[in-house]
């Protein structure tokens, strides 16, 4: 039950903000599982998520500058790497690193507004056609670390489409949901051949987060994120205080 309620909370915070991995990661490790088959695991779990985030979020989609689906190719690039170096990390680095990658992914959580106002760069990107290039490689890095952690890869990527000119929420948390999708599949997809999923939460939490994102992407188009913001930091840096009193 625990973990099918993460999964709702993590697939509904993921459609309105990024950052449920914050909720759904910590939620596996505190019921025994090891870190790094808890970050395959919720890679997995939520991949189901957020495709249900994108057909929540289909009627944005349409019209959207087609150049935006290039980045496809260097997620799917990324993700690959970023599993294959978590699957070749050793577990006791993974358990030092995992309180760093959460406190990481929750002070982006943090400051996302903030760095999105900084970098609105929508007047400049309107005279520039180069803005795909440079994107492609930040892109890149994105997935890398998406395909390694997750947590907060929702959010690099919103700043990634603010700087390329997007501004509608609605519209770039669609776009996000595709790119996320494809990161989160290749990199499942390697979990699970690499035998590193505990299947039975993994359903269970699938369940739930393909509930969040269906039922998150309708709730985000009638009321605000700032409570869910305040939640999803609070959770986020107990969740990081509790893992470095853990070790």
């Amino acid at each position: 039950m625990l973990v099918f309620v993460a999964g709702v909370i993590a697939g509904g915070v993921n459609a309105v903000a990024g950052g449920g991995s914050l909720v759904s990661f910590p939620t596996l490790i505190w019921l025994g599982a090891p870190p790094i088959l808890a970050d395959a695991t919720n890679a997995t779990a939520l991949w189901p998520g957020t495709l249900a985030s994108v057909w929540g979020y289909r009627r944005e989609l349409r019209g959207v500058d087609r150049r935006v689906y290039a980045l496809a190719v260097p997620s799917v690039i990324g993700s690959m790497t970023g599993a294959l170096l978590l699957h070749r990390t050793a577990p006791v680095l993974f358990d030092r690193l995992v309180p760093l990658l959460i406190l990481f992914a929750t002070c982006l959580f943090v400051a996302q507004e903030p760095l999105q106002r900084r970098f609105n760069m929508s007047a400049a990107h309107a005279k520039r056609s180069h803005w795909l290039s440079w994107t492609m490689v930040f892109q890149l890095v994105v997935a890398i670390y998406g395909g390694y952690f997750g947590g907060g890869m929702g959010i690099l990527m919103l700043a990634t489409l603010t700087l390329m000119g997007h501004s509608d929420i609605h519209r770039m948390n669609g776009l996000k949901g595709v790119l996320s999708a494809c990161i989160n599949g290749v990199a499942a997809t390697y979990f699970i051949v690499a035998g590193m999923v505990i299947w039975a939460d993994a359903l269970m939490m699938a369940l739930g987060a393909v509930v969040g994102g269906l039922g998150g992407a309708a709730v985000a188009r009638h009321i605000g994120r700032t409570a869910v913001r305040r939640v999803v930091i609070v959770i986020g840096f107990v969740m990081a205080l509790s893992m470095v009193l853990r070790l």
